[in-house]
Order: C-alpha cells, then sequence, then structure tokens
C-alpha cells in the first residue's frame, strides 16, 4: 500500500526561511522552517492522506514503530555543536535519569529515550555546510599557531592522545577556561590566514550570533567540510558535528537523544558529553553514493537501523526492492512510484509511506526520489 505523508515545518530558530519554501516552490512563510519530519516519531509524527498521524496509523495496521526517521533539514544559521550516545549508553543514561526522577520532557533531560542516534545528512541544495568529527591534530596546531599566545594553553592540552583531546575539550567547555576562551575568540576574529580563511570567518560567524560561546573554540578543534549536492556525512555514536548552513535529506534512527556541547542556549551536561565523545581525530567523514543500479545509488553506512537510496528515473521505469517499510520523499523534478494496488505522483518536498506488504516500487518519471528503508 502506498499513503500520502505530509508535515508541518518545525520553526526552530536556525531554520532557513527559504530554502523548504524554495524546494516546494510556494512563497515563503516568513518564519524559521527548519524541519519537515516524514516518520513515526511521537515528537512530531507524519500526518496520513486521512489526516491521522502516522504512529497512530501504523499501530492500527498491526505495524511497530519504524526504526528510523527521515526528515528535510534546512539550515538557515549553525545548529548547536553535539554528539549521540550507543545503544548502552542510551540505555545506562535514560534508565538512570528515570531513576532521578527527572521528567521525561524536562529542560536538563539528556536522554529522552532508550536508543542510539547515528544518522546521515545528504545535500541536496548546491552546498551544504558542516562541522564534522575532530581535525587532525597535526591541522589543528596549525590553526592554533595563526591564533598565536591566546592559544597557548590550548595547544599544550593536545599532547596527541584521545584522552588529552577530551580532557581539553572539557577543559575549553568548563567555567574555569572562561578567560582563555575569550581571548581565543579574540584572537581568531583578528587573525588572518591563507590555509584557514574559511575556519577564521566561522570563528567571526559564530562569535557574532553566539558571544564569546565556549563552543566556538571546539568549533576551531573540529573539521570544516562543505558538501556539494549529493555528498553525505555519516554521523555515528560519539562523534561531534553541527551543520551550519543548507538543505539536506537527514536519516536517523528513531530517537531524540542530544548531548550538546556549545552554540546553544540549552542544557549542556558537559560531563555527559565527554563520557559517550569519541575523541579521535581525523578526516571530515564525508560519504559518497555508489551506484547500485542504473539510475540507483546507495549510501553505505555500517548499522541496520536504516538504509538509504536515491533514484533518478529519466523516462524510463526503475524498479526498486523495499527491505520492509519504506518512506519515499521527492526532491526534484516529478516522480510516479507505482506498486501492488495503485500509485502516487510526488514532487519535491512531497512524500509517502510504503507498507511492509510492497516488496517492491516501479519509479518513473522525471526526477530524484530518496528511499528509506531499514538496514540489512
Amino acid at each position: 500500500m502506498l499513503v500520502s505523508l505530509s508535515n508541518t515545518p518545525r520553526d526552530y530558530a536556525w531554520g532557513s526561511q527559504t530554502l523548504i519554501a524554495d524546494l516546494e516552490g510556494r512563497a515563503p512563510s516568513g518564519a524559521p522552517e527548519a524541519e519537515v519530519w516524514f516518520g513515526d516519531h511521537p515528537g512530531n509524527p507524519a500526518l496520513t492522506g486521512d489526516g491521522s498521524t502516522l504512529d497512530a496509523w501504523l499501530a492500527a495496521q498491526g505495524q511497530g514503530q519504524l526504526p528510523y526517521l527521515l526528515k528535510l533539514l534546512a539550515a538557515g544559521s549553525p545548529l548547536s555543536i553535539q554528539a549521540h550516545p550507543s545503544k548502552e549508553q542510551a540505555r545506562e543514561g535514560f534508565d538512570r535519569e528515570d531513576a532521578a526522577g527527572i521528567p521525561r520532557d524536562a529542560a536538563e533531560r539528556t536522554y529522552r529515550d532508550a536508543n542510539h542516534k547515528p544518522e546521515l545528512v545528504v545535500a541536496i541544495s548546491p552546498e551544504f555546510r558542516a562541522l564534522a568529527g575532530l581535525r587532525p591534530l597535526a591541522d589543528t596546531r596549525r590553526l592554533l599557531a595563526v591564533i598565536g599566545d591566546a592559544a597557548a594553553g590550548l595547544t599544550s592540552r593536545l599532547d596527541g592522545s584521545d584522552a588529552a583531546t577530551a580532557d581539553a575539550l572539557a577543559w575549553v567547555l568548563s567555567p574555569a577556561a572562561g578567560d582563555d576562551v575569550r581571548a581565543i575568540i579574540g584572537a581568531a576574529r583578528d587573525a588572518s590566514s591563507t590555509e584557514f580563511a574559511a575556519e577564521l570567518d566561522l570563528v567571526r560567524l559564530l562569535d557574532d550570533q553566539y558571544p564569546g560561546d565556549p563552543g566556538i573554540v571546539v568549533a576551531l578543534l573540529m573539521n570544516l567540510v562543505t558538501l556539494s549536492r549529493g555528498e553525505g556525512l555519516f554521523v555515528p555514536a560519539g562523534v561531534l558535528h553541527a551543520y551550519l548552513e543548507g538543505l539536506g535529506v537527514e536519516l536517523m534512527a528513531a530517537s531524540d537523544n542530544v548531548l550538546r556541547g556549545g552554540l546553544t542556549p540549552k542544557h549542556i551536561d558537559v560531563t555527559e558529553l565527554v563520557s559517550v565523545l569519541d575523541a579521535g581525530t581525523g578526516p571530515a567523514p564525508v560519504l559518497r553514493p555508489a551506484a547500485l543500479a542504473d539510475g540507483v545509488e546507495g549510501y553505505d553506512v555500517p548499522i541496520a537501523d536504516f538504509a538509504l537510496r536515491v533514484v533518478r528515473p529519466t523516462g524510463s521505469e526503475i524498479d526498486v526492492t523495499l527491505p520492509g517499510t519504506a518512506i519515499l520523499l521527492a526532491t526534484a523534478g516529478r516522480v510516479t512510484v507505482t506498486g501492488a494496488a495503485g500509485e502516487i505522483v510526488l514532487v519535491p518536498g512531497a512524500a509517502a509511506l510504503a507498507t511492509a506488504d510492497e516488496a517492491s516500487v516501479r519509479v518513473s518519471g522525471e526526477g530524484e526520489l530518496f528511499v528509506a528503508t531499514p538496514g540489512s
């Protein structure tokens, strides 16, 4: 069965006022439009064609919760720096906060559920900027050298070990580092470098939006990456990241567990963040799609919660197998999806659910269709 899905954009302050509207070919609403959720997550379930919420609709069909959540994400300004826990960390943290009597919707609550939240974002704007993972230390030392004496205390803490890197991040986010943080930001604003021009420009942008925020110094330790359309970032448990600007398709495990590390007025638990942190350094985890068949590409992620393919028909029909309940999201052109008992036409920003009894669908037309399913 094919079921149309819709939802109202979430108006988080960092959302773009134009990107989702432009994709859908409509006038902007005048408010930030940050995310559109196409899933059954109880925090904001999609609506089916008959007006039911998707979680209620699936329950009425005798189906359990989907293991994944698909979104459109439109960043007009930077999101918070954050990381997500592993399954084991999420279960322990969730049980601990429940035992402590912290309400699940409390502002100071860290673990909203007992699941992990690995995620994949794929750029569908011409560029999508993000911070992802901790930069190789040799590169970071060169950047801190450009900043000069103000960064000497931070540089001395980066001895090359993961434990020292984690301790340095904890120090940056602590009240004890306040004077150093302000000095580093001030010196970075005044610094110039051909190699690190983009990173220093980002410091100025972030400091204008979050004056003196220690997350700005955390950002100096992270990979700054610009994705081209179709490229993705896969962010596993513990990896620091922050999306900065652009429109993307985001697919994640069905969870709302976020541990923040700056650039936000929301709750930050430094001890808990460091406890889940993957402090390894290296290049940004950019993921490029692999050809699976004519007109079909896939993103290889090492988890069972979800899989993502993109289908680009060019006038011919393409058969797409579906290993479980799927969500289909159009991002360009006009595509027709034909199932066992009917068809649905999708235009950019429109989505549909294909129920588990649809072993495959045929995709035709001229456009682009993202297909989210459980992983293997």
